[in-house]
């Protein structure tokens, strides 16, 4: 049976809806990024390149280092109100950010209070974003059973990448043919907005549905036996609670080493080269987006291969072999950068960086699978924050004080230490499976009872 067909109408009509919400999310949040070289000089005031590069990588990882407090909160709110709630609530909170950015007054009109605003607003949009790709996820794992799960929830995280390249399309359009930056800000606020509407016609998943229906029923059973034994057989019972559920510690550190793979990824493949575009081969704001951009559209094609190929090959298969190449063109990444003479040359150390990422695509179903029903928002919401809030402000700021001593081969410092955990979660993950016996292709879990696994060691 074919994965479409595997798909009830209600699953489709959703991971429409959660694709169309996790697209304009990220829209949203990284139309400033992929504007930043433009933006930067209209909020904050004038420096020279140095100060200028340390205000770049403050406006960029401002976005991401609070997003843990963000996942905690909404990490919380979906493990206690439901999936869907959350994910309606975080695209509320990115529509109105990016509708007070389309209307803050510049540095020219307020000074650097103009500085301090726009980073409050990106802050608001890192933490939103926090709560709606993870919870999307994690809607759709809940939702769809295996190996259907494995696209369906790839075809989620797909969106963020769509987004990220609808971003660039627009600031190409905004920087190239002098339209108000204020109009892509307002088209921002207008699709989430859109997008939060949209996502109330989802219904709670099954699995967060079944599991308030036990942590009722055991309740229940604790109150009744409270008369009759009110301390030690009341302690014993609520340790067999599902919001009790055992994680394993090394679950979480595996899947926090898969999680810091992609912001690594992300950050070389778009930002790192950015100045040497512009100070070795003078290349302007917006000819450093169009180039950004037209590597970004060839990032989806091998995108969506894996993600289709993931309902025959099981995805950690696919990750792990990804995993070798990736280790390898990370020890040879330095040598590649110093050998550049020209953009097309660069464009091609590019390419391979985001042709071959640390990302977690298309696994993200079996990482959710090994959190508990109970607090994997949580888990995966902050995990997944903190792996980005420190990725982010180690790239941003490491790499510039290592290439000062270093050049090039500062890279080294960075790159392989998180490439060499990414594998490391990986096999770990793998041999997960395989213990359950799920590694084999079409492997799926009956329908009717939650998917999660056994949490005890």
């Amino acid at each position: 049976m074919g994965l479409f067909s595997s798909l009830n109408r209600e699953q489709k009509e959703a991971i429409g809806l959660l694709q169309v919400g996790t697209f304009l999310e990220y829209f949203d949040l990284m139309l400033y990024v992929h504007m930043a070289v433009f933006l930067n000089e209209i909020f904050f005031p004038p420096t020279d390149a140095h100060t200028a590069s340390l205000l770049a990588a403050f406006t960029f990882s401002s976005a991401f280092v609070f997003r843990p407090i963000g996942a905690l909160i909404f990490g919380w709110m979906g493990d206690h109100f439901g999936r869907k709630s959350t994910i309606i609530w975080t695209t509320m909170i990115m529509s109105l950010s990016c509708l007070l950015m389309a209307n803050l007054p510049t540095y020219s009109q307020i000074g650097v209070a103009a500085a301090w605003l726009m980073t409050l607003c990106r802050i608001a949009q890192g933490m939103s974003s926090m709560g709606e790709i993870v919870g999307a996820q994690i809607y759709v794992a809940e939702s769809v059973r295996r190996p259907a799960s494995y696209p369906a929830v790839a075809f989620i995280t797909m969106a963020s990448p769509i987004g990220t390249m609808a971003a660039l399309g627009v600031s190409f359009l905004v920087t190239s043919y002098y339209m108000n930056w204020r109009l892509a800000f307002w088209i921002g606020a207008v699709i989430a907005l859109v997008g939060a509407v949209a996502r109330t016609r989802l219904r709670e998943t099954p699995d967060f549905l079944e599991m308030k229906r036990q942590q009722l029923k055991k309740g229940l059973a604790v109150v009744n036996q409270g008369e009759k034994r009110k301390s030690s057989s009341q302690a014993s019972k609520a340790a067999d609670l599902p919001w009790k559920d055992r994680v394993r510690f090394k679950s979480l550190i595996a899947y926090f080493s898969i999680s810091c793979g992609w912001p690594l990824s992300l950050y070389l493949a778009y930002l790192y080269f950015n100045p040497i575009l512009k100070n070795d081969y003078g290349y302007s704001s917006a000819e450093i987006i169009q180039h950004n951009f037209f590597f970004s559209v060839l990032f989806m094609i091998p995108l969506t291969f894996v993600s289709l190929l993931s309902y025959r090959i099981h995805p950690l298969k696919i990750l792990k072999i990804r995993a070798i190449f990736i280790l390898l063109l990370m020890v040879a990444l330095p040598y590649l950068i110093t050998s550049v003479s020209s953009p097309l040359q660069l464009f091609f150390v590019q390419a391979l960086i985001i042709i071959l990422p640390l990302d977690s695509v298309p696994a993200e179903a079996v990482l959710i699978y090994h959190l508990p029903i109970s607090r994997r928002c949580t888990f995966a919401s902050f995990l997944f924050a903190f792996s980005r809030a420190l990725i982010y402000a180690l790239t941003s700021f490491g790499l510039i004080y290592l290439g000062d001593y270093f050049g090039a081969y500062g890279l080294w410092f960075i790159t392989l230490p998180i490439a060499s955990a990414y594998f490391y979660g990986i096999l770990y993950f793998e041999g997960l499976e395989r213990k359950i016996g799920m590694l084999e292709p079409n492997q799926s879990i009956a329908q009717g009872g939650p998917q999660s696994v056994p949490t005890t060691s």
